[in-house]
């Protein structure tokens, strides 16, 4: 019983966390079709806006979950302005000039922060299960996982905004026609995504060490799990997340986490190469 309970909470966990780092991806590519290699240096510097927010004495969860969102957001801001505004509809274009931001961004976290390892302490401690260990930060994850799915959810679904940038992602003529600036949804909308993508690395900070290249190790299962879920941004986004989570989980416990990787990327090989449009595009069809 103790080692099953522990089985579901990392598998709970597993699939948070692929929902968390994949959230503002699914946003900026989903919704505007922008190819953002950039996705994991926004994580990056939501993570070091987190470590120095709390080195100056502020609040960990008021650094995780205010602070470096908003940072993260405003510097997405600054780059759809000055980059991505230019390249709307050119996705090879956007992926050569996103990929140069990252470029930039480990370049200056590498001047400001050093090439070192750094970090901060989990603000939950861990209990035990029997003769197991837990991460009671593994909760917290999966709560703001939880939480996330469903504002985003009720934004896009219950607002007025939500509901004009989604026809403005769909029909931009038809937005500008009556009256809303795409040019302005589009901005509003990637820097949303920018501060998830901050949100994603924030709250994920206190369990790696953070180095300047710490993006890369995000971006590879952000694109899989946004690219499998389909065209449906929720629908899509949870169940991609929960299928990948659930089988990586059972190959590491099973087997061992090298296991659970090399699990994870044959199911995404086979999940595209029999639904080329995504899970979405073939089950859940018509879903937001």
């Amino acid at each position: 019983m103790d080692l099953t309970f522990v089985i579901i909470v990392e598998t709970l966990y597993a699939v948070a966390s692929l929902v968390l780092i994949s959230a503002g991806l699914a946003v900026v590519f989903g919704m505007m079709k922008v190819i953002n290699l950039a996705h994991g240096e926004f994580m990056m510097m939501g993570g070091y806006v987190t470590i120095t927010a709390v080195g100056l004495g502020v609040n960990v969860f008021v650094a995780m979950l205010v602070i470096a969102p908003l940072v993260v957001g405003l510097i997405g801001l600054v780059v759809e302005r000055l980059v991505i505004r230019h390249l709307y509809g050119r996705l090879v274009d956007t992926m050569l000039a996103t990929w140069g931001l990252s470029l930039v961004f480990i370049g200056l976290a590498t001047m400001i922060f050093g090439n070192t390892t750094t970090g901060i302490s989990t603000p939950i401690t861990g209990f035990a299960v029997g003769n197991y260990q837990i991460n009671g930060y593994n909760f917290f994850i999966i709560v703001v996982s939880i939480v996330l799915v469903i504002g985003i959810y009720a934004v896009l679904r219950g607002t007025r905004a939500g509901l004009i940038a989604r026809g403005a992602m769909q029909r931009s003529d038809m937005a500008a026609a009556l009256g809303y600036s795409p040019d302005r949804i589009y901005m509003a909308t990637f820097f949303c995504g920018s501060a998830l993508s901050g949100l994603a690395g924030a709250v994920l900070a206190p369990l790696v060490g953070l180095v300047p290249t710490s993006g890369g190790a995000y971006i590879a299962k952000a694109f899989i799990t946004v690219i499998a879920g389909g065209p449906a941004l929720i629908a899509g986004l949870v169940s991609s997340a929960t299928s990948f989570g659930v089988v990586s989980q059972v190959f590491t416990f099973a087997i061992s986490p090298v296991f659970g990787e090399v699990a994870l990327l044959v199911l995404a090989v086979i999940l595209l190469r029999a639904m080329p449009q995504g899970i979405t595009g073939r089950l859940f069809k018509g879903k937001l």
